[in-house]
């Protein structure tokens, strides 16, 4: 996969007329996936709130005043009886939230080690995210079997330092270094509606398109408006916006995962088709997106029924090499 796009490439393509846009990624999301599949994921939060940073749009930053109940890490027992009801429900990977700063070796990251080791025993793809990350750790979440580490670079690096200052641009691209390193599938994307330029979301695609290996994974969020976060006030973003960034998401990397994440609450069965058409193949299943509002279980299942799709089935680039017998 072509890893040394430039920036003037991905405008090109990110400024192309919206019809022959979404055509042209229609064309190539059929070249490369199954467009009748889409992944269903869920994401639990294991730990809310209390977070030391300041991102500008999370209701988890312990700065905010946000009306958020700060909750300790979840106990394995609670965290597998969420997944097997989310496996119940059709979601082939389960992903974990906590609301870290950074991963700690203490008790609580030996907590989620044996969480990993459940989930996995259900036949599901683990996924965590829960901040910055070392090689060590990266390691020692591959051995407990964790399959995917969600670690977002949110926007553009130079737009980056308005949304978040206790942590670099580089930090992150470290934290996707180490997951990398570690044998883990990669899930990094980023988020619109941040007062961002079109330039910011085309450096964004840049940077995650650059990296030496594709994400397998790109979610593409739509701002969720908290109230008590200094972004409360932002424009809502527009449908077309997002078309635009999937399309052009799948475009670049067209055998990764490009996940229509937060914000789907807000979109209506039409406006989300319009992201399957353009690309996306992959969705955030349950009530919740860590804190914030998503379409239920039951929703997405009319949903699925309607436009005649499928979940994705579970370690599926796994079992394409396996001799059915």
């Amino acid at each position: 996969m072509k890893t040394n796009w430039t920036k003037a490439e991905i405008t090109e393509i990110y400024k192309t007329p919206l019809l022959e846009l979404i055509y042209q990624a229609a064309t190539i999301h059929r070249e490369y996936q199954d467009t009748a599949e889409v992944q269903v994921c869920t994401l639990l939060s294991i730990k809310t709130g209390g977070c030391p940073e300041d991102c500008a749009y999370c209701p988890q930053a312990a700065r905010y005043n946000t009306g958020l109940d700060v909750q300790a890490l979840m106990q394995k027992d609670e965290v597998l009886a969420y997944a097997e009801k989310a496996r119940n429900a059709g979601s082939t990977r389960f992903c974990m939230g906590a609301a870290w700063r950074e991963v700690r070796d203490n008790r609580d990251f030996d907590r989620v080690l044996e969480m990993v080791k459940g989930v996995n025993e259900l036949g599901m793809e683990v996924c965590c995210t829960m901040g910055m990350l070392t090689e060590e750790q990266a390691a020692k979440l591959f051995d407990a079997g964790l399959y995917a580490y969600n670690h977002n670079v949110d926007t553009s690096q130079e737009h980056y330092t308005d949304i978040i200052t206790t942590r670099t641009y580089d930090d992150r691209l470290k934290t996707l270094g180490n997951v990398r390193k570690a044998g883990i599938s990669v899930c990094s994307g980023g988020i619109i509606g941040l007062g961002e330029s079109h330039e910011d979301r085309i450096g964004m695609l840049h940077t995650l398109s650059t990296l030496p290996k594709h994400p397998e994974s790109v979610p593409i969020n739509a701002l969720v408006r908290v109230k008590g976060t200094p972004l409360q006030d932002n424009p809502k973003v527009d449908i077309w916006d997002m078309v635009r960034m999937i399309a052009t998401a799948r475009l670049i990397m067209p055998q990764t995962m490009v996940r229509l994440s937060a914000g789907r609450a807000e979109m209506s069965i039409a406006e989300q088709a319009l992201c399957f058409m353009a690309g996306a193949n992959s969705i955030f299943a349950g009530d919740k997106l860590l804190t914030t509002p998503n379409p239920s279980f039951d929703a997405d299942n009319a949903m699925f029924q309607l436009l005649g799709l499928k979940p994705r089935q579970a370690f599926k680039e796994e079992k394409i090499g396996e001799v059915v017998v």
